[in-house]
């Protein structure tokens, strides 16, 4: 195995190291029905693409927004 074979088994590694740990800390359990930040109804195709979601798509997005 030569060292360009290395690097890049390690970035792998790396990338999927940073991936594992993003999913550790999405939501996790049963989602809302209303967000709750602005009571709206939360889509079912949401509540099933990210379990554990507590917010609609526009709040998420100003709440990630807020975090930066």
């Amino acid at each position: 195995m030569d060292e360009a074979d290395l690097a890049q088994r390690y970035q792998e590694q790396f990338e999927q190291r940073v991936l594992q740990r993003h999913r550790d800390g999405l939501p996790k359990g049963e989602s809302a029905v209303e967000c709750q930040d602005c009571g709206d109804p939360i889509p079912e195709a949401r509540q099933r693409a990210i379990p554990g979601c507590s917010r609609c798509i526009c709040c998420q997005h100003h709440y990630e927004r807020r975090s930066l």
